[in-house]
């Protein structure tokens, strides 16, 4: 393996950083927004976002390398509290909920942290592996 081509996976994997940096980000807000209700009677609340990623060709290191997308809204349905004089409650005492599940943005969150860790360890690794191929040629 060249120096070439460790630079080439530290820049692929610098990308897949950055993106996975971004779907953390995506997922915080999901998470902050939890607890959000409509402000006015048959509102929408917040609508869980969905992290999407991009496929893009580097011309530059002849690599592929990933991007942050679009995030698109989850179509899942709202859910329904019964607070009865609550501003956003339609007629009946109901407020619609955000459709965003505690539970799988945990997932998502520790799945975003692992793929940015093994991204983080590629570029350590490829460094080390750049700094000794430097120390064997100084000799």
């Amino acid at each position: 393996m060249s120096a070439m081509d460790l630079i080439k996976s530290m820049m692929v994997a610098a990308s897949g950083l950055k993106a996975q940096s971004g779907r953390m980000r995506i997922i915080a807000e999901n998470i902050a927004n939890a607890d959000s209700t409509a402000r006015v009677p048959g509102g929408d609340p917040y609508q869980r976002k969905i992290v999407t990623f991009e496929d893009k060709l580097n011309r530059e290191i002849g690599a592929h390398t990933v991007t942050l997308g679009r995030p698109v809204r989850d179509n899942a349905e709202f859910g329904l509290k019964y607070m009865p004089g609550h501003p956003g409650a339609d007629e009946n005492g109901y407020v619609k909920t955000p459709n965003v599940n505690g539970m799988i943005e945990a997932m998502d969150m520790r799945e975003a942290q692992r793929s940015y860790e093994a991204n983080l360890n590629l570029i350590q690794a490829s460094r080390r592996m750049i700094s000794q191929t430097i120390d064997i040629l100084r000799k």
